[in-house]
């Protein structure tokens, strides 16, 4: 797994990413579960989402050349499903600095079995915060799911920002692990 944590989250995967984590691997039997945590600042100055998607790119491209019988399960929680979101983009985003990240070639796509977006920003917020609207390229659209609490005002435009933290609680974390696992094949245990 592949997981960029949100801003001002400690670094690793963060605790939403800790609990999918956990989650997951209490679904998928006797396979083993290897954990990314992207390396990126994951601060309020979104210009620097910019390395986590460089750092994602390269460690999901370096797994598929190095590890072809990987699996992987891209996941993300606010700014880091904004991150994943733009690593799965197909093409470089309208409005991104010259020198944003290229998209990953398309074999990649091959070796990813899910990607997991929790609270992924709308394009409004990412507009607010200067940040280029983020489209999930063609390849992975199938293979993902995005998680919105309601009246989570990052995902959804609602004001209740306490929803933006209550994924952990409302079991979509269960729910997306439960996605990921059937993507995983095998047999999801309830």
């Amino acid at each position: 797994m592949v997981f960029a944590r949100g801003t001002g989250e400690p670094p690793g995967v963060g605790g939403f990413g800790d609990a999918f984590v956990d989650s997951l691997r209490s679904k998928i039997g006797g396979k083993s579960l290897g954990v990314y945590g992207v390396d990126y600042p994951a601060t309020m100055d979104f210009p620097t989402a910019m390395s986590g998607i460089d750092d994602a790119g390269n460690h999901i491209e370096h797994t598929a050349a190095t590890c072809p019988d990987t699996k992987m399960v891209l996941g993300g929680f606010s700014q880091g499903a904004a991150v994943m979101g733009y690593v799965t983009s197909a093409a470089i985003p309208d409005g991104a600095p010259s020198d944003a990240p290229r998209p990953m070639p398309a074999d990649v796509a091959n070796h990813v079995a899910a990607v997991v977006l929790f609270g992924t920003p709308s394009s409004n917020f990412l507009n607010t915060v200067g940040a280029p609207p983020m489209v999930i390229g063609p390849l992975y659209m199938a293979k993902t799911t995005e998680l919105c609490s309601p009246g989570d005002p990052v995902c959804s435009g609602g004001g209740d920002w306490a929803a933006h933290s209550a994924y952990t609680d409302d079991g979509m974390i269960d729910q997306a692990a439960v996605f990921a696992a059937s993507r995983l094949g095998g047999t999801p245990h309830h």
